[in-house]
């Protein structure tokens, strides 16, 4: 079962995410795909961790989940727009490698017996136009990622001010 949970910086993704997770598990797993950039981004992180209880097995990951093993688990998978950073710069910016590698990663994921992936993602593309080529060209790749992922998933939700709503796949 594949959820893909969109919507806006502070919709309430997470937190949904991370919901349905401890609903489907008594222990779920957690997968950070962010980059320590800096200190303020490393505050933003360990917040985050803070949020989580003991139940949950925490995971660091940057690009690589292929090698994480999701048979049997509900993970949480946060954030797509981190993750497709990775790739982004490692690629030195080539929208077409970085959109090949990720979705040859998320194939791998996906095909794992008996996993229950909640997949958290930005609507980057719904915000103010970016300013610089790069962002531009970021924006492009999020948006053919998250095509890709809401059609691969069994469940779209895209989150409104913390409301869910459904796109695809019902209750």
């Amino acid at each position: 079962m594949i959820y893909f949970i969109t919507g806006g910086e502070r919709s309430g993704k997470s937190s949904y995410a991370e919901n349905i997770a401890k609903e489907l598990s008594a222990r779920p797993m957690y997968v950070a795909t962010a980059r320590k950039w800096d200190d303020d981004f490393q505050k933003r992180i360990d917040r985050h961790q803070k949020d989580r209880d003991q139940r949950w097995i925490n995971i660091e990951k940057e690009k690589f989940l292929s090698e994480i093993d999701f048979s049997g688990q509900v993970a949480v998978i946060d954030c797509v727009t981190l993750w497709l950073t990775n790739f982004f710069i490692d690629t030195k910016n080539d929208v077409e490698l970085s959109l090949i590698q990720a979705k040859a990663e998320f194939e791998a994921v996906a095909n794992q017996p008996n996993a229950t992936i909640i997949i958290i993602s930005n609507e980057i593309g719904m915000g103010v136009h970016a300013e610089t080529h790069i962002g531009r060209k970021f924006t492009e790749l999020q948006g053919w990622m998250n095509q890709y992922l809401a059609k691969k998933a069994d469940k779209v939700v895209l989150m409104v001010s913390g409301i869910p709503v459904t796109i695809k796949g019902g209750l």
